[in-house]
């Protein structure tokens, strides 16, 4: 088992910036890609950036430029860097895990909220 603990989320207006932090504790030998996704009033739960254990990482299209995922490996913990925040990333965010038995596990999730 693994559990999550998200922080960081928030109110923060357009242009804006926000580092989302997701700690994970239990079976963290097991852990092989960490990342976030974000769902939408109204819309599907997707992807917004995933690193793996060899630090390769993954973005949606509509982030990649804005947004940086990395991870300590010392604190197994996972953070999603937001900067040119737009109103249209308004979403609760959830941090995700994968084991390398192919289990995935979800955080409670994080509201963020671009508005001025």
């Amino acid at each position: 088992q693994v559990q999550l603990v998200e922080s960081g989320g928030g109110l923060v207006q357009p242009g804006g910036s926000l580092r989302l932090s997701c700690a994970a504790s239990g079976s963290i030998s097991s852990i092989n890609t960490m990342g976030w996704y974000r769902q939408a009033p109204g819309k599907q739960r997707e992807l917004v950036a995933s690193i793996a254990r060899d630090d390769r990482t993954n973005y949606a299209d509509s982030q990649k430029g804005r947004f940086t995922v990395s991870r300590d490996n010392a604190r197994s913990t996972v953070y999603l860097q937001m900067d040119s925040l737009e109103p249209e990333d308004t979403a609760v965010y959830y941090c995700n895990v994968k084991t390398v038995w192919g289990r995935t596990y979800w955080g409670q999730g994080t509201q963020v909220t671009v508005s001025s």
